[in-house]
């Protein structure tokens, strides 16, 4: 790991009685760069951002923040937009800006022109775009050294998704560590380095091709895409269903053929390349 990194866990675990959500994790997030830390829902993910910052004691292990403990003062130096926003509802945009500011003893930063004529807004009357962008604001208003993004772009349109990665770069380029969270696979393409979680366990980091290695995937093309989808789900192979585009990863052709056959769905079988998503589809059922 890093020496430099703003970020860092080391042998990370947490237990909750019998339970373990987080299993010997070690981890770093570098000044400039943007980590992604990809999971299924209860992969653990945002569990262990909270150890990070110092939310939650973790059973075992160590994490630290800009090289010493998450304390409040190291925080204050942190920029944090969790899955929930963070911002208060019944108050306008002004006034969560304000709180914010106020807290951090900064100057409160001008809204950008789009948003200016929602400054008396309440937050809760707001859509999710627009709520998701003054989260970014109120996380950046104290020019944080790292930020810390838990699912920041989901349940937004792909436009502003954009604007909201477009954002992330900005900091990263201006030195700023991001650790981000998402479920959107094709997001992992803007980040610089991947974590990927599964059952608690980090089981793969480093580049999006690294990560993939030699996994192998194909296409599935026939008319009859639902039923293939439900005989090749129920034969237990690692199936995507994007749409009505089937793909399956790792697994031998031949079997695939024979399951279909069996089924009388006849199909074409065409090698493609494999994804992010197909990877963790397939580390997840080899835990």
């Amino acid at each position: 790991m890093s020496s430099n990194a703003v970020i860092r866990a080391t042998s990370v675990t947490k237990r909750f009685g019998d339970f373990t959500a987080v299993d010997d994790v070690t981890m770093d997030v570098k000044p400039g760069e943007v980590v992604g830390l990809l999971g299924a829902n209860g992969a653990g993910k945002t569990t262990l951002i909270r150890i990070l910052l110092g939310l939650l004691r973790p059973t075992e292990g160590t994490t630290s923040l800009f090289d010493g403990p998450p304390d409040r003062d190291r925080r204050a130096r942190l920029g944090y937009v969790p899955q929930n926003l963070g911002l208060y509802r019944d108050l306008t945009v002004a006034e969560n800006l304000d709180f914010s500011t106020g807290t951090y003893g900064v100057t409160t930063p001008a809204l950008p022109d789009d948003l200016r004529s929602h400054a008396d807004t309440l937050v809760g009357e707001l859509p999710l775009g627009a709520q998701r962008r003054i989260a970014f604001l109120v996380a950046l208003a104290h020019s944080p050294a790292a930020l810390v993004l838990d699912e920041p772009t989901s349940g937004v349109d792909a436009l502003s998704r954009a604007r909201l990665w477009d954002t992330i770069r900005g900091e990263s380029d201006k030195g700023t560590g991001v650790l981000v969270t998402t479920h959107y696979m094709e997001e992992a393409q803007e980040c610089d380095r991947l974590l990927l979680m599964s059952s608690g366990k980090l089981v793969a980091h480093g580049s999006e091709a690294d990560i993939i290695g030699d996994t192998r995937a194909v296409s599935v093309s026939t008319d009859d895409w639902q039923q293939a989808f439900a005989v090749l789900n129920a034969a237990s192979v690692p199936v995507i269903l994007s749409g009505r585009a089937i793909r399956v990863a790792d697994t031998d052709t031949a079997k695939l053929d024979a399951i279909l056959d069996q089924a009388g769905i006849p199909a074409t079988i065409t090698p493609v390349p494999a994804t992010i998503e197909e990877k963790m589809l397939v580390l997840a059922r080899h835990d």
